[in-house]
This record gives structure tokens, C-alpha cells and sequence, in this order.
């Protein structure tokens, strides 16, 4: 599974591409997107989920649905 960025909540400051160890994360359009195919949910290198982690707006990279 993957993180998503719920778009309408993203402010666009990019603080989740730069923390982001897999480089999931691009700006596409009017907001950040998460790469699904990138994106490892930081297993195996941070304990918590980074785009979350570092993002001001709660519950904004959320995990993605299947």
C-alpha cells in the first residue's frame, strides 16, 4: 500500500517532498501527489510516515485506499 495526499486540504508548501526518502513526492497540477509505485511508507527507514509527519495540515497524507 501507499500514502495519498488528500488535495483539497494541500497547501502546497512542499515540505513532504523533501522529506520524502523514496522521492514519491512531486507537485502536479495545483497540488503534491504521491507516486504509488514509489511509495514504501517509509518502511524500513523512519518509524513514522514522513509526508505525515512533517505536514501542517492533519490528516492530509493519509494512506491510500485500494
Amino acid at each position: 500500500m501507499s500514502f495519498r495526499i488528500v488535495a483539497s486540504q494541500c497547501t502546497q508548501c512542499g515540505a513532504c517532498e523533501f522529506e520524502c526518502p523514496s522521492g514519491a513526492i512531486k507537485f502536479k497540477g495545483e497540488a503534491y501527489v504521491i507516486d504509488p509505485n514509489k511509495c514504501t511508507e517509509c518502511e524500513g527507514v523512519f518509524e513514522l510516515q514522513q509526508c505525515a509527519s512533517v505536514c501542517p495540515v492533519p490528516d492530509t497524507c493519509v494512506p491510500a485506499e485500494l
